[in-house]
C-alpha cells in the first residue's frame, strides 16, 4: 500500500518565527567568520613582529677588538711595543731580552659594537721548534667604549743559562668566549747575555 506523505501548512506566525532564527544563524555565523579573520589578522601580524625581531636580532653587530698593542715592560729599561703590522722573521726578531731579568706583559685594546664577553690572551712560545711555555689569561667582559682598555699581567723572569738563550717564536691571541679570534700575530725574539745597545 502506498503511503502519501502529508505537508503541514506553515502558518504565518510559525514562517516568521522560522525565518527569524535561521536570520539570526546566520548572524552567528558571519560574526565567527569576522572573528575568525580578526583572529587570523592578530596571527599575522604576531608572525610579522616576530619576524621582525629575528631580523633586528640578526642584525645586531657583532663586537670588534681593534687596536692592540702588545708591551714588554722592564725594569729600568724603555717599554718595548708590539702593534701590527709589523714584520717578523728569524733573521729579523722584534727585541733581546737580558737573561734573568724581570718583566712584565701589558695588554692594550678598544672594543666596538657590542659587548665582548670571555675575553683572554693566550700566548705561546716555541724555542728550536719545540713549545717551551703556554700561558692563558682570562681578560673578561668589556663594553664598547672609545677609551682603551689596559690589562697588565703578572711579571715573570726571562730564563737563564746556556740553553736558555737564543731564538725564540711566539704566537699571541686574543679570543672570547665564542672561539671568535681578534688578535692572530707570530713573531720572534731572542734572549742573550746583555741587553742590545739599542734596546
Amino acid at each position: 500500500m502506498k503511503m502519501s506523505a502529508v505537508v503541514e501548512p506553515i502558518s504565518p506566525n510559525k514562517a516568521l518565527i522560522m525565518d527569524t532564527l535561521m536570520n539570526e544563524d546566520d548572524q552567528q555565523e558571519k560574526m565567527k567568520m569576522q572573528d575568525d579573520e580578526s583572529l587570523r589578522e592578530e596571527q599575522l601580524l604576531g608572525s610579522d613582529h616576530s619576524s621582525s625581531d629575528g631580523v633586528q636580532a640578526e642584525k645586531e653587530l657583532e663586537p670588534e677588538v681593534q687596536q692592540p698593542k702588545l708591551y714588554i715592560i722592564c725594569p729600568g729599561r724603555s717599554d718595548l711595543e708590539l702593534s701590527e703590522p709589523f714584520i717578523s722573521t728569524p733573521k729579523d726578531c722584534l727585541f733581546t731580552l737580558k737573561e734573568a731579568s724581570r718583566y712584565k706583559l701589558k695588554f692594550s685594546f678598544t672594543v666596538s659594537n657590542n659587548v665582548v664577553s670571555g675575553l683572554k690572551y693566550i700566548n705561546t712560545t716555541w724555542k728550536s721548534g719545540v713549545r717551551v711555555d703556554k700561558s692563558q689569561v682570562m681578560l673578561g667582559t668589556f663594553s664598547p667604549r672609545k677609551e682603551p682598555y689596559v690589562y697588565e699581567l703578572e711579571e715573570d723572569v726571562t730564563p737563564s743559562g746556556v740553553f736558555a738563550r737564543g731564538l725564540y717564536t711566539a704566537r699571541t691571541q686574543v679570543i672570547d668566549e665564542k672561539e671568535r679570534c681578534y688578535v692572530d700575530i707570530k713573531y720572534y725574539f731572542d734572549i742573550q747575555k746583555q741587553w742590545r745597545e739599542s734596546s
